[in-house]
């Protein structure tokens, strides 16, 4: 892994709830809110100039941008959803450029099990645990902050066990 196993310590604390947090409205209301957004990209603005090396930090403050402006090309064509493209864009300065084809791989793992596990606690009795969750009743739509937090969740915890 190119991520630094010290950044990627430094980050989890903050970011670990914050992906949760993301998973779990995004499940309950179909929606990732502006406030996860926000405190996702606070916080490496405020803990990225002590974990990473200055030069570092300004090329992920770049990233951010240039995936912020693809998510709003993405989301103007119907492809994602705002609260999505948005949260993709706060997540991604934590990402090291050079671990973008394992980033790749893990959200595609993770989008599958969340997808097919999504489906099937919806078609099974286990649905009545949270019978309120508006995920339930958006047909083919599907709660795509369940993969994105547990992808950043997922990276990061990788990233503190077997970063450089």
């Amino acid at each position: 892994m190119t991520q630094g196993a010290q950044a990627a310590v430094w980050f989890l604390p903050f970011v670990l709830p914050i992906c949760f947090y993301v998973c779990f409205t995004d499940l309950r209301e179909m929606r990732i809110t502006n406030q996860a957004v926000i405190a996702l990209a606070v916080i490496f603005v405020v803990i990225g100039p002590l974990a990473l090396p200055l030069p570092d930090y300004g090329w992920r403050l770049v990233q951010m941008v240039v995936v912020l402006v693809i998510g709003f090309l993405l989301n103007a064509g119907g492809a994602i959803g705002a609260g999505d493209a948005k949260f993709a864009a706060a997540a991604a300065p934590y990402i090291a450029l050079g671990d973008l084809r394992l980033l790749l791989a893990i959200f595609a793992a993770n989008l599958l099990a969340a997808f097919a596990t999504h489906r099937l606690v919806k078609y099974t009795p286990l649905r009545r645990i949270a019978p309120g969750w508006k995920s339930w009743n958006m047909g083919w739509k599907f709660p795509m902050g369940l993969s994105l937090g547990g992808t950043l969740a997922l990276y990061l915890l990788l990233g503190a066990i077997y970063g450089r």
